[in-house]
């Protein structure tokens, strides 16, 4: 097996590079995908907005600093209550001595209606102004639908970094030979792609097996990990008898359920055997092995201090393979 420590800082190391841009990250960072998402995660319901700040605010204490969203995350929602916390953050001056500043990335979605170039530059500014921002961190590409070919999101990628609207670009989603197309694109306009976001978790491995993964080392892309506990199924609160609630539970039933539980068992044996960890600080840790940047979502405080616990330790080389070994048998 290749050494995944070739791949990475420390975990716990604040300032790793994203990509090759000069942006700075902590290997952790937030998802906030269920940030507004009435339908599918029940916002209003078990979690509102001042659970949603104290997770922000716990984020950040602990040096969880990178917070991704999306235009289409609850239609818009996730961006507005990220920049309304970030200013509330500003304006009362919270925290500001001691914890750092939020780095802010959200995503552009390729809607039918976006086939032109600057369909990008008009979303981004949507963007901006729900975020109450003058320019993101992090613009990327949601996904790579047709008709409009890469190479042209590519090019309005880079007009949005000339137009100081992002300091860097990335993509989410995109294939091996997708990523490659964008850099090539990208570099010849002197900008780096700092990031590919894709879907990685021990419960789904594809990056590893398409290309992706190894794509992303080469090029010196970063690869963002989401869903990197399976949407909770490896947090160990689910099992076939107790499925998560809502659509959650629809789409994962019993047998899918059952067929983790050897896996969420051994990231119990290792979680104990590094002073408690909890199955998903361990799972959130075996991708930071990896080389990569998970971002677990946070609905409340308790939630973001178990991810910042992923942070400040590491797995040996040994549990890793366990772990490689015990998630491909299923």
């Amino acid at each position: 097996m290749e050494t995944a420590a070739a791949h990475t800082a420390t975990a716990g190391e604040a300032g790793i590079p994203l990509g090759g841009t000069p942006l700075g990250i902590n290997p952790l960072g937030v998802g906030t995908w269920a940030w507004g998402d009435c339908f599918f995660w029940g916002y209003g319901q078990d979690y509102v907005d001042a659970d949603l700040q104290a997770a922000f605010e716990t984020s950040l204490a602990a040096g969880v600093t990178l917070f991704d969203t999306a235009e289409v995350y609850g239609k818009g929602q996730s961006e507005r209550l990220l920049g309304r916390f970030t200013h509330a953050r500003q304006l009362g001056g919270a925290g500001e001595a001691t914890n750092p500043s939020p780095i802010i990335a959200t995503k552009f979605f390729p809607y039918p209606w976006h086939l032109r170039r600057g369909s990008l530059l008009r979303a981004l500014r949507g963007s901006l102004d729900r975020l109450g921002v003058t320019q993101v961190d992090l613009y990327q590409i949601h996904w790579a639908y047709p008709p409009v070919p890469v190479e042209a999101w590519a090019n309005a990628l880079a007009d949005a970094v000339e137009a100081g609207l992002t300091k860097a670009v990335g993509v989410s989603n995109y294939s091996a030979d997708q990523m490659r197309r964008t850099h090539a694109v990208l570099t010849r306009r002197g900008i780096p792609l700092a990031s590919n976001q894709v879907h990685y978790s021990l419960a789904h491995r594809r990056p590893e097996r398409d290309g992706v993964l190894a794509a992303c080392r080469e090029l010196d892309v970063t690869l963002i990990a989401y869903s990197p506990l399976a949407m909770g199924l490896l947090t160990g609160k689910y099992g076939p008898e107790q499925p998560p609630p809502g659509l959650r539970g629809r789409r994962f039933r019993g047998r899918r359920l059952a067929q983790l539980q050897p896996l969420i068992a051994t990231l119990r044996q290792i979680g104990e055997a590094h002073s408690g960890k909890t199955p998903a600080q361990v799972a959130l840790n075996w991708l930071i092995c990896k080389g990569t940047v998970p971002i677990p979502g946070a609905k409340n405080a308790r939630q973001a201090q178990e991810n910042a616990g992923a942070l400040g330790w590491r797995l040996d080389e040994a549990e890793i393979d366990a772990l490689d070994r015990i998630s491909d048998a299923r």
